[in-house]
């Protein structure tokens, strides 16, 4: 028998969430922000400033997604009140079946949202800069280190973001010692941002003639990418610029050209490269990006330092301090350390299927 009292109560909890979510994200304020940007973007200064324009047709794109999102969610409960209105007078419980599709896929779209909605850190929004590197282990670390990274790019794949990498160093015998590369897509830092930590591996070695069980250990890191406002200072007396010849196979493919960039930042001793693209101006471009986001990534740390060092004693960063563990061997799970977080297929997860860490992360933080 159609409880159309039920249904009403169920969609009342749905328009509870969204409403929650439209005042998280400001949608009545973001609006009139849309109308300001598309004028300015109508404006000739600045089609002649292409950077400009870009920056601002991102910004455009960004408000009408999250605009987008949630009148697709207001379309979806109306719709969905006015089936139980049709059931009720004319008594066609054969819609009840479309009625409670439209229902799940509402309550989809809707924690989708209340998820960005989440998301509200200064570069939550930017694109993300991630630099996987083998730990301890060997061999084993450097096979890990390149699991990760088919993991992270079929994440990305599956949620609509472009991978694009920027600098990789191979292992002796297999996988990688370590690989830079750069994610692109909405919210690409706010949500792999909670991938940053030590991931540790235990499996039955392949490159283990006795079949033992072996632990491997790789690091994650994850920056946003920041433009170049003036937040971050750059000085020509920190730096040093080599230019290289970048890796390739050899033979008739081998680069005859020196276009890949290494920059040292004399005062943090941090070193960037990148041998990815094409022309030794993109692969400098794309190396000042990178530095710049390594700086910044170490400007919040000293600040997250400064305001523990406030708070108390802090946790030594050592053995045991990983972040998630995914054990193979003897059990098939995987379990977030961080958030007590256990899926039972571990190949889905390898092939991708981090949403559920994250998303739970940000429930508890």
């Amino acid at each position: 028998m159609f409880k159309a009292d039920d249904y009403r109560l169920r969609i009342k909890g749905l328009e509870d969430t969204l409403g929650e979510a439209k005042y998280a994200l400001d949608i009545d304020n973001i609006s009139k922000q849309l109308d300001g940007l598309k004028e300015e973007q109508q404006k000739p200064e600045v089609w002649q400033d292409l950077e400009r324009s870009a920056r601002i047709g991102r910004e455009i794109s960004k408000i009408e997604s999250k605009i987008a999102s949630y009148e697709k969610g207001r379309k979806a409960l109306d719709d969905a009140g006015e089936v139980i209105d049709l059931i009720e007078e004319s008594g066609e419980e054969e819609l009840v079946p479309e009625l409670d599709k439209m229902l799940v896929t509402a309550e989809k779209d809707i924690e989708e949202m209340r998820i960005r909605a989440l998301l509200r850190g200064k570069y939550d929004s930017s694109n993300a800069l991630m630099s996987l590197h083998a730990g301890a282990g060997g061999t084993e670390a450097c096979d890990w280190c390149q699991m990760l990274y088919r993991m992270y790019c079929r994440y990305a794949e599956k949620n609509g973001y472009k991978v694009t990498e920027i600098d990789r160093l191979p292992g002796d015998s297999a996988g990688l010692k370590s690989v830079d590369f750069k994610v692109e897509g909405e919210n690409a830092y706010g949500y792999l941002k909670a991938e940053i930590g030590v991931h540790r591996l235990v499996r039955i070695s392949p490159f283990d003639a006795n079949k033992r069980r072996q632990t491997s250990f790789a690091s994650v890191e994850v920056m946003p990418e920041v433009e170049d406002d003036g937040e971050i200072e750059i000085k020509d007396e920190d730096i040093r610029i080599d230019v290289y010849r970048s890796s390739g196979a050899g033979g008739q493919k081998v680069n005859k050209t020196e276009t890949a960039i290494r920059i040292t930042h004399f005062p943090t001793g941090i070193v960037v490269t990148c041998q990815n693209e094409r022309s030794q101006l993109q692969n400098k471009e794309m190396a000042f990006k990178y530095l710049r986001s390594r700086l910044l990534e170490k400007q919040l740390e000293q600040r997250m330092q400064e305001e523990a060092a406030l708070k108390g004693e802090t946790k030594k960063i050592e053995w045991g301090s990983q972040i998630r563990s995914y054990v193979f061997c003897p059990y098939t799970l995987v379990k977030d350390h961080r958030t007590g977080y256990e899926v039972g297929d571990v190949q889905a997860v390898m092939d991708g299927d981090i949403q559920g860490f994250i998303i739970d992360y940000l429930k508890k933080s």
